[in-house]
């Protein structure tokens, strides 16, 4: 069966229950990213949870890897190795870091005043599992594909770096 990557939108009118649906999702398969993001009633966003699947193991890696790789150079070549290594992995995990918030800021404006929303970055193999979790949480689910959200971030970049546009 393919893979569909998407990311999927739960909205919520009860803030606990979000959180035990953001508990519930850790085990979707194919999870990449979660978080929770709350519009209160002043309009204040917050971020007051999320995760990413894997975190560090790009560090811890690469880190390995340049170490290894400096073994041809004796103890200084692999504390070396090691650490280009872990900056490299370091810089990646930063990156995706980034991709994600950006997701979230375009994201929020779906966000209803007093409403939370369970944001899940997901390789599905199946809807069922996350249509299961939306149905037991009784709230609504909505699929965009992640290259779509990438290509609506990129147009918020370009906009935003468009000289005169921010005054």
């Amino acid at each position: 069966m393919s893979e569909n990557h998407h990311v999927l939108l739960l909205d919520f009118t009860d803030r606990a229950a979000c959180r035990a649906a953001f508990d519930e999702a850790a085990h979707l398969p194919g999870l990449r990213q979660s978080a929770i993001v709350e519009r209160l009633a002043d309009g204040t966003l917050e971020v007051p949870a999320g995760q990413a699947r894997g975190a560090g193991a790009p560090t811890v890696g690469a880190g390995v890897v340049g170490g290894l790789a400096g073994l041809l150079g004796g103890p200084i070549g692999v504390l070396l190795g090691w650490a280009a290594g872990t900056a490299l992995g370091t810089a990646a995990e930063a990156r995706r870091d980034h991709e994600g918030g950006a997701g979230l800021i375009v994201l929020s404006e779906e966000v209803d005043e007093g409403h939370s929303m369970l944001v899940l970055d997901l390789a599905e193999t199946s809807p069922a599992p996350a249509d299961d979790l939306a149905a037991r949480h009784g709230t609504t689910l909505r699929r965009i594909p992640a290259a779509e959200l990438a290509e609506r971030v990129e147009a918020v970049r370009r906009a935003a770096d468009q000289p005169g546009e921010h005054q």
